[in-house]
C-alpha cells in the first residue's frame, strides 16, 4: 500500500531548466512532477548506494572475504596510465 504524498519541495528554476524539464517530462510521457521527483529519488539513491548495509549468506561471505584477502596483482599498463601525463595536465596540447 502506497502512503498518501503529504511533503512538499518547492524549487526555483531558470526558464531554460524548466523548459528543459518540460520537454524531457514530455519525452517520457510523464508529468513535471513525476519526472523531476524520479530522477531526484534516482540520483539520490545512487549517491548512497555504496553506503547502505548489504547482506550475504554464508557462501557469498566466504567467496567475498577470499577475494579481499587475495593479493593484490599488478595490471598491465595500469601503473603508465595513472602516472603519465594527461590532457589537463597540458591543456590545449595532444597527448603524446
Amino acid at each position: 500500500m502506497m502512503s498518501a504524498k503529504a511533503e512538499r519541495l518547492h524549487l526555483r528554476v531558470d526558464a531554460e531548466q524548466k523548459a528543459l524539464l518540460e520537454a524531457a517530462s514530455q519525452a517520457a510521457g510523464a508529468s513535471v512532477s513525476t519526472f523531476v521527483l524520479k530522477a531526484a529519488t534516482d540520483a539520490a539513491a545512487d549517491v548512497l548506494a555504496d553506503r547502505r548495509v548489504f547482506l550475504l549468506d554464508e557462501d557469498a561471505w566466504r567467496v567475498f572475504d577470499e577475494a579481499l584477502e587475495r593479493p593484490a596483482q599488478e595490471v598491465s599498463g595500469l601503473r603508465e596510465l595513472l602516472t603519465g601525463s594527461t590532457v589537463l595536465d597540458n591543456p590545449g596540447q595532444a597527448q603524446r
